[in-house]
């Protein structure tokens, strides 16, 4: 590669570590300190999780934060805000207004949507014509309830109460009317989320999530016969691919009439990601953990396939890499570096990874 060449660095957050803009920063930096003359153009990137409303705010001039108040999953009032794109877009972000980093202490079957859905309802209210519905980073297990609660539906149990919040209330819903949900936008609301998970079974949202959100073997079998019980009243197909997500929030989206985009697809086409590969000699991605699961929609994937589309030279960080996962998808990418292998172990890169990203970034510039 020549002096002065485009470099695109667009990695994922390295999650619980590092958000996507501090990743891409420091493996900028780590570039810069050996090809000082290239043309960096950092574009940090989100599949629809944690970090999603950033990306948006990094990479499209003219957004702007709005700020709302809402009812976080625990039932305190928590700050929050949600993004106003310059096209009239809405973008809210689940993992900041209902998510799990939200809580001191695993609520499995009391965490609630509720304060995602306020944050819908103030875009609404705004008057966006297009809504960009981030999930990622979930406390609960509601099935999207919380949400639509926020939004105007009713869930009432046997005696025309409103249930309890979480996925607690879902056993005792008995009617379930959607008739006071406002309607969608002119453009429609778009679900963005990196997972194909179904509501229901051993692959759906209690099964494979409800263990991150403290849920015990009990509490998953309960869970998933409540999202059963739910899908029965409500006129959403619980097996479609991607149903699951967000302890079922997606669920619930789909019922209101929202739509699904595989996440990290969606949000690049919006930030102009295809334009930008094309125009870059060599593309940096990452992500915390790179497996078995980032071919499924996740970002490097995405890059991996935008650079092959363009003939672009494509590499990655990763904090740490399944072996296995770079053979299973052979000419992916030119070169790859683990966090974990250069610190000598996960403990070190994690506790110090931004100084091992910069060293990554050196490292894969070195090798140019």
């Amino acid at each position: 590669m020549t002096t002065g060449a485009r470099v695109l660095i667009a990695p994922d957050s390295f999650k619980g570590t590092a958000d996507a803009a501090a990743v891409a920063r420091a493996l900028g930096t780590g570039w810069a300190a050996v090809r000082p003359d290239d043309d960096l153009v950092l574009m940090p990137m989100a599949d629809g999780g944690e970090g999603t409303l950033d990306a948006f705010a990094l990479a499209v001039p003219g957004a702007t934060r709005m700020p709302a108040t809402v009812t976080g999953p625990d039932g305190r009032r928590a700050p929050a805000s949600w993004l106003l794109l310059p096209d009239g877009t809405g973008v809210v972000e689940l993992a900041c207004t209902s998510g799990i980093t939200l809580l001191e202490t695993l609520r499995p079957l009391d965490a609630h949507t509720e304060g995602f859905g306020q944050a819908v309802a103030a875009a609404l209210r705004h008057g966006v014509d297009r809504l960009y519905l981030a999930l990622g980073g979930s406390s609960s297990t509601d099935g999207g309830v919380g949400a639509l609660t926020a939004l105007g539906g009713r869930f009432l149990d046997g005696d025309g109460r409103q249930v309890l919040p979480g996925g607690r209330g879902l056993a005792d819903i008995v009617t379930a009317d959607l008739s006071g949900l406002p309607p969608l936008p002119a453009r429609g609301a778009l679900i963005l989320s990196d997972v194909t998970n179904p509501l229901l079974g051993p692959a759906g949202a209690a099964a494979v999530f409800g263990p991150q959100k403290g849920a015990d073997a009990a509490e998953i079998v309960a869970l998933d016969a409540r999202l059963g019980r739910l899908a029965g009243l409500l006129g959403a197909d619980p097996a479609t691919p991607g149903a699951g997500a967000a302890g079922g929030t997606a669920f619930g989206l789909l019922a209101w009439g929202a739509r699904l985009a595989p996440g990290a697809a969606a949000v690049g086409q919006a930030l102009g990601l295809p334009a930008a590969v094309r125009g870059a000699s060599v593309v940096i991605t990452g992500e915390g953990r790179f497996d078995s699961q980032s071919a499924a929609g996740k970002v490097p994937s995405l890059l991996a396939g935008l650079a092959a589309e363009a003939g672009v030279r494509a590499l990655l960080v990763a904090g740490a890499i399944e072996p296995g996962a770079l053979t299973a998808h052979p000419g992916w990418f030119a070169a790859a570096v683990s966090l974990t292998d250069l610190a000598g172990g996960t403990a070190a890169a994690m506790a110090d990874p931004l100084t091992w990203l910069e060293t990554a970034g050196s490292r894969l510039a070195g090798d140019r």
